[in-house]
């Protein structure tokens, strides 16, 4: 249904290391950089990271979004959790199975460096996972 979406970044740099590491853990990668955006998938571009530009409609503070990434399993779920607070990253809510949202998922949920609501989910978890 998506094709693409893009998040502005106050620290660029800062961003990208963070996208790096838990995204990586989510089998996607870093695939174009053109020095002010950053676009990360697996076949193509499908996450971007930009500089927050200092005039016009997208300048300013931006307000707190809510990204959740596929995964494969819960134990990549939880890599993603490891790889996000090792870099600093605010817990929201640590991996566990989400029975309100439905019986086989499994989420975690962070704060990226802009305070965006960052988490890896998984849809085929059992209990015990």
């Amino acid at each position: 249904m998506i094709d693409h979406f893009g998040i502005n970044c106050s620290d660029l740099a800062r961003s990208a290391a963070f996208y790096d590491s838990v995204l990586g853990t989510l089998g996607h990668s870093r695939l174009m950089d053109f020095g002010v955006a950053i676009g990360y998938g697996t076949a193509g571009p499908a996450f971007w990271i930009s500089e927050q530009p200092a005039e016009g409609p997208a300048s300013g503070p931006n307000r707190e979004v809510h990204i959740a990434f596929a995964a494969p399993d819960a134990a990549t779920v939880r890599a993603f959790f490891e790889a996000a607070t090792s870099l600093g990253a605010e817990v929201l809510h640590e991996p566990r199975l989400w029975p309100e949202y439905h019986e086989h998922y499994y989420g975690a949920f962070v704060r990226d460096p802009d305070g965006n609501n960052v988490e890896a989910v998984c849809h085929t978890a059992q209990p015990g996972d």
